[in-house]
């Protein structure tokens, strides 16, 4: 176990005393916010993002240590582990040495070496090795191992070849020198394969080369994609003479002139049909693995983004959902977010019926005194937003706009979620819904949607799936338990995400919460069925009961902590580390109370900046280069950012044009929903309607 420790606390960031306290918590069941949050004495003040990086080599070490054991016990079963093997095994500190140092021991079938070794030519491929024979020599001693399936004495040799060959690919030394050289020195070569289209989206691939240790991580996945589609043929290359001269200079040298060829045409053809394609193969996995890990990054900063964007309260929504034939689905939505009403426009082509719509509209407008409209950035967007400024334009009762990503409300349309809550309606007026509702609170909406059918980042169909469901998953849960959840109103999508919650879990919260009404108090959740004191220590915390019987219900103050609480509200002035030893807890934990007494029912989504409306739309046609527009940031990729600036299509700025300074992701400048007040059009394509946008200043 102190091996164990030693190594982490070498990875990690954190001392050897946080780590150890760590693990006891995971082991007692702690989940990571609950440990963020409460536990802070016993971490150092660790966030979230620190005790998940933390939790990943915690991880990736006990697997080690797991396959070391498993990988021990296969060689002593088969009776070859040595003190100097096991010494080897217990030194290796990753994956990839470990597996170096196991693969000679590798219980292989019907390999070539395989073969000659049950043909008996294991022996003679260690005269060969040793090469202490002349070549003529060396051949009489060949011919006494023809017999069975060896026929001639070129036959032995092969085989001898064959064995010398496994070995050298297998050989955990020569393995690592050639793997470095490739991690330093290989080169990704691109090419247009048979299914290649010269004006499709791969043509810049078409003759690529790079060193596979710059290649970056999205152009990578590019690359891959083409692959996958075979339009791209891709291999790694080195400079295979120079190795071998290296190879001969130090494998070779010493032995007998006229048998050392043989020896050496071993050599490389394991290099070329074992060891090569194996280190190939092995690199291409590291890089998908460092291509995965930074396109799953970029999705988690832009989820984090698009959930912490502060909600818009206190208005009567009307959600859009654009179309051009089928119509324009409205759904209003009051203040609560409670479903009010619904219609049909057709105010786009081919209908194109401008007078019912505006009536439609209107007879909303005045009816439920809607102050608010959430358009979808989906098809007939532009034609809708155009609509809406039309609509302000005649209409005395003129409401403002904003526009709203609409990717995944098909996905909730058609989900078990939405025909529970909308068991009546339409899946085309549960879009609508949605669209007002992630205005309303992105966070409460967007968590019934698969983060992976957000449209937030590159290539989410390229990366490892399970990989990006979790890590996502994760960010929400984070999240969520940083904003906190209304115990009383949240859907059970949102209290699944709860610390110690999960789907079940939260269904009987509600279920409870239906048979008996609303929480009073945090402490009446132990009266959920299944619902113990682990699993409440876990979530109660996090949940927020707005008019409840304490006011530290409507914090995000523990229940642990309530006693200490009301001592510090009767004390006007603390002096925090004296207070601290005389309650016997942490100084972090006192200043969080402190904290949450300050603002009851804080929301930190607050206090970023607002979603900006709107009562006009831009015109391509009037735009021209060096005209200022403004715009929202709707997605952010490793080359550039895509900017609702109210056309059709996004404008893009390249990462090139965002800032007078040198960066290295745009995320450094912008974050997913952000408002830009000033960004400059530097190019115009009208026939495919597209924007080049900058934000550098003159």
């Amino acid at each position: 176990m102190q091996k164990f420790i030693s190594m982490l606390t070498q990875k990690s960031t954190l001392g050897q005393k946080e780590i150890e306290n760590i693990i006891k918590l995971l082991n007692d069941g702690a989940t990571i916010p609950f440990i963020a949050r409460y536990r802070k004495e016993m971490t150092g003040g660790a966030d979230d993002e620190t005790l998940r990086k933390f939790f990943d080599e915690y991880t990736r070490i006990k697997n080690l240590f797991d396959r070391k054991e498993e990988i021990i016990s296969t060689l002593k079963e088969r009776n070859i582990l040595t003190s100097k093997l096991k010494n080897a095994i217990d030194d290796v500190t990753t994956m990839t040495a470990l597996e170096d140092i196991y693969r000679p021991f590798k219980q292989k079938r019907n390999t070539r070496a395989i073969v000659a070794i049950e043909a008996g030519l294991e022996p003679l491929a260690d005269i060969l090795q040793k090469s202490k024979l002349t070549k003529n020599l060396f051949e009489k001693e060949a011919k006494k191992y023809c017999k069975g399936d060896i026929k001639t004495i070129s036959d032995a040799i092969k085989g001898a070849q064959d064995i010398i060959a496994e070995r050298f690919s297998d050989d955990p030394k020569e393995r690592q020198v050639l793997r470095n050289l490739i991690q330093k020195h290989g080169i990704l070569e691109v090419k247009a394969a048979k299914n290649f289209q010269k004006e499709g989206q791969y043509t810049k691939y078409a003759q690529h080369s790079e060193k596979v240790a710059f290649i970056p991580s999205h152009r990578y996945l590019a690359i891959m994609r083409g692959v996958k589609e075979k339009e791209l043929s891709v291999k790694i290359t080195i400079d295979t003479e120079r190795y071998f001269e290296t190879l001969y200079r130090f494998r070779i040298k010493g032995h007998m002139q006229d048998s050392k060829e043989l020896l050496f045409d071993a050599y490389k053809d394991g290099f070329k049909r074992l060891l090569f394609p194996s280190l190939e193969r092995e690199i291409h996995l590291n890089l998908k693995e460092r291509s995965d890990i930074a396109a799953i990054s970029v999705f988690g900063k832009n989820l984090t983004q698009l959930l912490m964007t502060p909600p818009v309260m206190g208005k009567v929504l009307l959600g859009v959902d654009p179309a051009f034939r089928t119509g324009c689905k409205l759904a209003v939505i009051d203040e609560n977010g409670k479903y009010l009403d619904h219609a049909v426009i057709y105010p786009t082509p081919p209908h194109n019926d401008f007078e019912k719509s505006f009536d439609t509209v209107e007879k909303l407008v005045k009816k439920y005194a809607i102050n608010g409209v959430a358009i979808g950035n989906g098809t007939a967007s532009r034609e809708t937003q155009g609509f809406f400024a039309q609509f302000n334009q005649k209409s005395e009762q003129p409401i403002k706009y904003t526009v709203v990503s609409e990717a995944g409300a098909s996905v909730y349309s058609a989900s078990k979620i939405a025909s529970q809550e909308y068991p009546d309606l339409d899946v085309t007026i549960r879009g609508a819904i949605s669209i007002a509702q992630r205005l309303r609170d992105p966070m409460a909406s967007l968590v019934k949607i698969d983060p992976k059918s957000l449209g937030i980042g590159q290539y989410q169909h390229d990366v490892d799936q399970k990989l990006l469901s979790k890590k996502l998953n994760q960010k929400v849960e984070d999240l969520v338990n940083h904003v906190g959840v209304d115990l009383n109103s949240a859907s059970v999508s949102l209290l699944s995400y709860v610390a110690g919650v999960g789907l079940k879990m939260a269904e009987r919260i509600i279920e409870y919460r239906e048979n008996n009404g609303a929480f009073q108090s945090k402490k009446e959740l132990l009266k959920v069925k299944g619902l113990g004191s682990k699993a409440f220590e876990q979530c109660a915390g996090f949940m927020r009961i707005r008019e409840g019987k304490s006011i530290f219900d409507n914090t995000g103050i523990h229940p642990e902590s309530y006693d200490i609480a009301k001592k510090l509200q009767k004390s006007i002035d603390v002096e925090i580390s004296s207070f601290a030893r005389e309650q016997n807890v942490g100084e972090e934990t006192i200043k969080d109370i402190i904290k949450e007494l300050q603002k009851p029912g804080f929301d930190p989504r607050s206090e970023l900046p607002q979603i900006p409306f709107r009562d006009d739309v831009t015109d391509i046609d009037k735009l021209q280069e060096g005209s200022i527009v403004s715009g929202v940031v709707r997605n952010i990729a490793d080359f550039g950012v895509f900017v609702d600036i109210g056309l059709k299509n996004d404008g893009m700025i390249h990462i090139s044009k965002m800032s007078n300074k040198r960066i290295s992701h745009p995320l450094e400048v912008v974050c997913v929903n952000q408002y830009l007040p000033r960004i400059e059009v530097i190019g115009i394509d009208h026939a495919k309607g597209r924007v080049s946008l900058s934000l550098k200043e003159d």
